[in-house]
C-alpha cells in the first residue's frame, strides 16, 4: 500500500539495467515510490542492491513481454537490451521486447490514464545521411540486417506510442537516447566505452572496428537521467520525440586515446573490420531539448570517463579477489564471473 507521504508511485521497466538503476535511484531521492521491473537478462541485481532496503523501493522480476498488473502514477519504459552483443543474442526476443513491451506498458497506461515515457534510441536514425540528426529526420535504416531487431523494434515502438496518443488520447513522452556511459555499464556489453575501459585497465589491445574515424557523441548517465525526468515533467502537449545526448563529437580513435590517457594504460590499438550497418556518424541535434526541457549535458567526457574508470577498477578488483578465493578452495564449483 502506498505511503500517505508519497505523492507518486513510478514504474520503471528495465529498472535493474545500467540507465534504469540510475533512474530508480534518482526517483527515490526525489521522494517517489519506485516499482522496478526487470527480467534480469541484461539488468543485474548488483545495480539495485543498495536500494533493496529502502521501503519506497520494490523489485519485481518480470518480463515486459508479459502483461503487467500494477497501480502506478507514471511509467518509464526502458526495458530492452541496448548493446549489439545482447540484442543480437536473441533477435526475435529483442523485437518482441520492443513491440510487445510497448503494447503492454501502453495498455497499462491507458487503463490507469497515466503518462508513459518511451526510451527510444538514436538507432532509429540508422546510418544517418543528415548530420547532426534532428528529430525530423526519418532515418536510413536497413530493415533486414543484423541490427534490425533493435532498430526496427524501437521504430515500431515509437509508432505504437503515437498511435495510442492519437487514437486513445494517451499522454506519451518519447525520447531518443544517444550513446550513454557511466558506472554500472555491463563490462561485457560490447559497447565502445565499456570495451575500451576494460581493455585499457587490463593493458590489453584496444579494439577499434573500422579505421577509427567514425564519430560518436557520449552523454554521461547523470545528465541523461536528468533529461528523462525533465521530459516526464513537461506539459502534456510536449510528446517528443526529443533527442537526449551530448552534441560534443569525438572520433572512436580519439576516445581510445583518451581512455588510455585516463587509465594510464600500456594498451596498444588493434584495428578490426567494421561490422555491417555500423553508423559512420552519430551526433544529436538537441535544440528541442534545450527549448522544451531547458536541458543540455553538463559533464565533459574526461570527467565522466574518470568516474566510469573508477567503477570498473572496483569491479575488476572484486573479480580478481573472487579468483583468489576460488584458487584457495572457497568456491570450487562456482568459477567467479564479472557479473552477478
Amino acid at each position: 500500500m502506498r505511503s500517505k507521504s508519497v505523492d507518486r508511485r513510478v514504474l520503471v521497466t528495465g529498472g535493474a539495467g545500467f540507465i534504469g538503476s540510475h533512474l530508480c535511484e534518482r526517483l527515490l531521492a526525489e521522494g517517489a515510490e519506485v516499482l522496478c521491473l526487470d527480467n534480469l537478462f541484461t539488468g543485474r541485481k548488483r545495480n539495485i542492491a543498495h536500494l533493496l532496503g529502502n521501503p519506497a523501493f520494490e523489485f519485481l522480476r518480470h518480463d515486459v513481454t508479459v502483461p503487467i498488473q500494477a497501480e502506478v502514477d507514471e511509467i518509464y519504459n526502458l526495458a530492452c537490451p541496448a548493446s549489439p552483443v545482447h540484442y543480437q543474442f536473441d533477435p526475435v526476443q529483442t523485437t518482441k521486447t520492443s513491440v510487445m513491451g510497448a503494447i503492454n506498458v501502453l495498455g497499462l497506461a491507458r487503463r490507469l490514464r497515466i503518462p508513459v515515457l518511451q526510451a527510444s534510441t538514436s538507432e532509429v536514425y540508422g546510418d544517418p545521411q543528415i548530420h547532426p540528426q534532428p528529430e525530423t529526420y526519418w532515418g536510413n535504416v536497413n530493415p533486414i540486417g543484423p541490427r534490425s531487431c533493435y532498430d526496427e523494434g524501437k521504430r515500431c515502438a515509437e509508432t505504437l506510442f503515437f498511435d495510442y496518443h492519437r487514437q486513445h488520447s494517451l499522454s506519451i513522452k518519447v525520447v531518443r537516447i544517444f550513446n550513454t556511459y557511466g558506472p554500472r555499464m555491463h563490462p561485457n556489453d560490447g559497447r565502445v566505452v565499456s570495451n575500451f575501459v576494460v581493455q585499457a585497465l587490463k593493458n590489453q589491445p584496444i579494439t577499434i572496428f573500422g579505421d577509427g574515424t567514425q564519430t560518436r557523441s557520449f552523454c554521461y548517465v547523470d545528465d541523461l537521467v536528468e533529461g528523462l525526468m525533465r521530459m516526464m515533467r513537461t506539459a502534456p502537449e510536449i510528446t517528443g520525440p526529443i533527442n537526449l545526448g551530448n552534441p560534443s563529437e569525438f572520433t572512436v580513435a580519439q576516445l581510445a586515446n583518451l581512455v588510455v590517457e585516463v587509465t594510464n594504460s600500456r594498451s596498444t590499438i588493434a584495428f578490426r573490420p567494421l561490422p555491417q550497418d555500423d553508423p559512420r556518424q552519430r551526433k544529436p541535434d538537441i535544440a528541442l531539448a534545450e527549448k522544451h526541457l531547458g536541458w543540455a549535458p553538463t559533464i565533459p567526457l574526461r570527467q565522466g570517463l574518470e568516474r566510469t574508470v573508477s567503477y570498473f577498477e572496483r569491479l575488476l578488483s572484486e573479480t580478481v579477489s573472487g579468483e583468489d578465493a576460488s584458487k584457495k578452495g572457497h568456491h570450487p564449483k562456482s568459477p567467479p564471473r564479472l557479473v552477478s
